[in-house]
């Protein structure tokens, strides 16, 4: 699980100093999405990021590599709601049909023009691009932690490693139907509930 994904799980065990560093790591990232927003990826510099967010560019590297990193922090921070909502679901539940509704539940906050803006983001950084399927890896792993933590039973620890998969699966597959479309699209979230169903249907 990486350090943001940490330090938001951690909630108030984190000492001062640690808040204190996450409180700027997010204003940061504030500032360079909504920079890119208004001049896009390519039109942002770094100079730009840390002016914005009151930081020397010497300090922007201790907190990020590079913009790309900004992108994945907000692509991970949608994550991180997630697991939190995951947690607090019922052992009762069957698993996948847990995370299906909170997957559809989460896509579905945001507006088609929200959508169109972080894709078109995404799609602007070559290197983004590449990182893509290290950044799905890292998802499907932390997802599959976060499952065992509300289903315990070892017993379970494949099958849930099985439904972390299929999820991300899903989760992929309706990203890029999505993409394909002419607009106006259909909703993502549209989209990740058929391929949920689809999967149920087989199985």
């Amino acid at each position: 699980m990486s350090e943001h994904a940490r330090l938001e799980r951690s909630g108030d065990r984190e000492g001062l100093r640690e808040r204190k560093r996450r409180e700027t790591r997010r204003r940061i990232a504030e500032s360079g999405l909504r920079l890119f927003l208004t001049h896009g990826y390519d039109g942002t510099t770094l100079d730009a990021i840390a002016s914005a967010a009151g930081i020397s560019r010497r300090g922007f590297f201790s907190y990020f590599k590079s913009k790309d990193d900004i992108v994945l922090f907000w692509l991970e921070d949608s994550w991180v709601g997630i697991y939190a909502d995951l947690l607090k679901t019922s052992p009762d539940l069957r698993p996948l049909e847990a995370v299906r509704d909170i997957l559809v539940a989460k896509v579905e906050r945001y507006t088609g023009e929200e959508m169109d803006s972080l894709d078109a983001l995404m799609r602007s950084s070559p290197t983004l691009q590449a990182r893509k399927q290290a950044f799905y890896v890292e998802r499907e792993q932390a997802l599959f932690e976060t499952l065992c933590e509300v289903w315990r039973q070892p017993e379970r620890r494949m099958a849930l490693r099985m439904i972390a998969m299929v999820a991300i699966g899903a989760s992929r597959l309706a990203t890029q139907t999505w993409q394909a479309q002419a607009a106006p699209r259909t909703p993502i979230a549209q989209h990740l509930h058929e391929a949920f169903d689809a999967l149920a249907r087989e199985l």
